[in-house]
């Protein structure tokens, strides 16, 4: 990996909990930041069209699109990994909680560490569910993967189809704990202090909207996203709510899916 996605020299040994991770410099957190979004916007714009022309059969667009963004996403894990790895120089999962902020959240307050603080998760899904009846910028028809699975071209295309459904899975598995979640809040949020002071979860937050490149008629609700992901992930330490609170949306993508594939 090039000094730009990793800046910080490799410390000896993994952080101890509740200790700032070695800080980035402005120029690798943008490194990071374009090692997530730049591969997606290339497989959304340039590879899922040229792979479309080479598939036969109906449903060669979201076909080509749904295995496109399901790739960008499995990266951005195997990108933690690699991160994390050449920081603590090891995979072992003491050193990935430490890390990625892979633990209960503490009240910043009391010290509390879990049980009543996951309270927390209620007013962070309220502003997710608010976030949804406000007005969108509507997505491309052909770029709608959701109008696609709700209309009657996606049943047929679903029904009965496990291997596609397993692909949606592994999607919305990378989607919102091993890929996005894991590399905005677990990995870039502890490590943009030094550069951003407390207003790190804002600047993580606009980055987290801007990454969506691949879609970018997202990108204003995903600003909205930043109370619910990032300043709770910051202020408690814990990227276990960011990825809960983002995973409700995946739930209801697979639970639909599934109930197509059983039709």
């Amino acid at each position: 990996m090039s000094q730009s996605y990793a800046p910080a020299v490799a410390p000896s040994r993994t952080p101890a909990t509740g200790a700032e991770p070695r800080q980035y410099s402005p120029r690798g957190i943008l490194g990071v930041w374009a090692a997530a979004a730049l591969p997606m916007a290339g497989l959304s714009w340039l590879v899922a069209p040229a792979l479309a022309g080479r598939l036969d059969g109906a449903n060669a667009w979201p076909r080509a699109l749904l295995a496109c963004l399901t790739v960008g996403l499995i990266w951005q894990g195997v990108l933690v990994l690699v991160l994390v790895r050449r920081e603590t120089g090891t995979l072992r999962w003491h050193a990935l909680a430490d890390a990625l902020w892979l633990h209960r959240p503490r009240s910043p307050r009391t010290g509390r560490v879990g049980g009543r603080v996951w309270w927390i998760l209620l007013p962070a899904v309220l502003v997710v569910g608010l976030g949804q009846l406000l007005p969108s910028v509507p997505a491309p028809a052909d770029r709608d993967l959701g109008a696609f699975m709700r209309s009657t071209n996606g049943h047929d295309f679903l029904s009965g189809n496990w291997p596609w459904f397993a692909v949606i899975v592994v999607m919305a598995v990378f989607n919102t704990v091993l890929g996005e979640e894991l590399l905005f809040r677990g990995l870039l949020l502890p490590r943009m202090r030094g550069v951003f002071g407390r207003a790190d979860w804002l600047a993580n937050g606009v980055l987290f909207a801007l990454y969506h490149l691949h879609m970018p008629w997202a990108i204003p609700k995903a600003l909205l996203d930043t109370l619910a992901l990032a300043y709770p992930t910051r202020r408690y330490r814990s990227v276990w709510l960011g990825i809960i609170v983002h995973s409700l949306q995946s739930v209801l993508i697979v639970g639909g899916s599934l109930a197509l594939v059983l039709k």
